[in-house]
């Protein structure tokens, strides 16, 4: 059973930074894509960043320039560090793990990222 942990969500003002970490723990096998994602209430679920495998990072446009993720193997723990943040940037933020010849889906239960104007 794969599980994915969020934190570092919280209230920040704008321009400020926050960083979030997602620490993944069971038995990953033939791992693909870890990313971030963020939901507003009823909209949908949007990919911020993702990174690969062999570390190929890709972003969207909403967020390029300002939001950097990165990984750390070894304690199996993905990172978005989110600079000059926007009260749009509000919402909750979701880690995602991708593993598998079929690219099975993980997600972890979301941090809630509020920004103020």
């Amino acid at each position: 059973q794969v599980q994915l942990v969020e934190s570092g969500g919280g209230l920040v003002q704008a321009g400020g930074s926050l960083r979030l970490s997602c620490v993944v723990s069971g038995s990953i096998f033939r791992l693909k894509t870890m990313g971030w994602y963020r939901q507003v209430p009823g909209k949908q679920r949007d990919l911020l960043a993702r990174i690969s495998s062999g570390d190929d990072t890709t972003y969207a446009e909403a967020v390029k320039g300002r939001f950097t993720i990165s990984r750390d193997s070894v304690k199996n723990t993905v990172y978005l560090q989110m600079n000059s943040l926007k009260p749009e940037d509000t919402a909750i933020y979701y880690c995602n793990l991708q593993m598998g010849v079929s690219y099975q889906d993980y997600w972890g239960q979301g941090t809630q990222v509020t920004v103020s104007s």
